[in-house]
């Protein structure tokens, strides 16, 4: 019995032991460093903000009627292209002849009597200044003469109006372009009442063209006058079109609470690929720099530490705000440098270092384990399958 309870016990130790060697001589970790270097480059610079927007006319005109009536020609049709002063319907003219004709006549017998009414009152007058006549009959006279002066001005422009309504039968473009909608047809009656209605939509030059796009409050701070922007429309899904901001509009609109603003970008049109109305994906270059020196943005903020690089190192600081470092073997120095705009990514250099200068991006520490027992990962098990000891389940 004391035999088998000293084997027992020696087992037990040699157990322990084994398990111990496992655990602490099985795994080792050995540090190393990587230092990670990049170059100042040269070359463009930049950062747009996305927006989608809708392809729209420069000039956009609607053209309507001032009176009531049968549309009797219509000599244009969609896509049609127009010049200026060109007729482009015509409406019924018998009802305004015959207004006309009747305030013709009322602008004629008005006429007659302001006539008459004026020689009475010089002939009055001159005799009143005489005393020949008494100052009743004078006064009267030149009541006469004051009624008929207004009658006649009101009937002459009641003349003029009716005049005026007769020419608005006859609809010319008011513009040189394209009938992008035609609203009525011949023999349909408008009524312009507290409106004019419109009958024709008609866009100016279709070569230019520009898209109205709503950029978020959080990027309209950055969009300025004159900044080159490129879109895409899904029409044409493999072209990029061009175009530039000529206007930045201060009114807000708030969609599900969600505050835009309209900017307006104008864009050639040569092949009149852009049609009213697409929906342009649309960037804002906010910053867009050409041929300049920049460096990552990270390497600014790179700070070499003793701690990290050992005691072996030797780091020559500056103090300046913003600097790189170069590495020379275990020697690193700040240089003081002087910086432009960034992206985020990248910033530029305005002066400092020199285009190709290798400067310290980062420091990393890598951890290699060795010694470590391995396991055939790709080799399937079942779960209900009892495993060695230290293995996964």
């Amino acid at each position: 019995m004391k035999t088998k309870k000293t084997l027992i016990i020696a087992c037990s130790i040699l157990a322990c032991a084994a398990i111990g060697y496992f655990m602490f001589s099985g795994k080792s970790t050995k540090g190393k460093l990587t230092v990670e270097m990049t170059k100042v480059e040269k070359g463009n610079l930049d950062y747009s903000i996305t927006a989608t927007g809708t392809v729209e006319p420069v000039t956009k005109v609607e053209v309507g009627t001032q009176v009531s009536g049968i549309i009797d020609k219509l000599y244009v049709d969609y896509n049609s292209t127009v010049k200026k002063g060109e007729v482009i319907a015509e409406m019924d003219r018998v009802t305004l002849m015959s207004d006309l004709k009747s305030r013709q006549a009322s602008f004629d017998g008005n006429k007659s009597e302001f006539d008459y009414q004026k020689k009475n009152y010089q002939r009055n007058k001159a005799l009143h200044d005489k005393g020949l006549i008494s100052d009743t009959d004078y006064e009267q006279s030149l009541y006469n003469y004051q009624k008929a002066t207004s009658s006649y001005e009101s009937s002459k422009a009641d003349l003029a109006k009716a005049q005026r309504n007769l020419a608005y039968t006859t609809i010319t473009s008011p513009i040189d372009g394209v009938v992008i909608n035609r609203a009525v047809e011949e023999g349909q009656t408008v009524a312009a009442g507290f409106s004019t209605p419109t009958l024709f939509t008609i866009a100016a030059d279709l070569t230019k063209m520009q898209v109205v796009a709503n950029v978020d409050e959080a990027d309209i701070g950055g969009v300025k006058v004159g900044q080159r922007v490129s879109f895409t429309v899904d029409a044409y899904p493999d072209d990029t079109f061009n175009g530039k901001v000529t206007q930045v509009r201060l009114e807000a609109a708030t969609t599900s609470n969600v505050v835009t603003y309209e900017v307006v970008i104008s864009a050639d049109n040569p092949d009149l690929k852009l049609k009213p109305g697409l929906t342009a994906n649309v960037n804002i270059y906010t910053i867009d720099l050409n041929d300049v020196s920049f460096v990552a943005s990270k390497a600014l903020r790179f700070t070499p530490s003793k701690m990290l690089l050992g005691e072996n190192v030797t780091i020559k600081d500056c103090n300046s705000k913003q600097k790189v470092w170069t590495k020379n073997g275990d020697v690193y120095t700040a240089i003081p440098v002087t910086t432009g705009i960034s992206n985020g990514i990248n910033t530029q250099i305005i002066s400092g270092v020199e285009f190709g200068t290798e400067v310290v991006l980062d420091i990393s520490s890598q951890q290699m384990m060795t010694n470590m027992p391995t396991q055939d990962t790709n080799k399937e098990s079942s779960p209900f399958m009892p495993s060695r000891p230290g293995a996964k389940k």
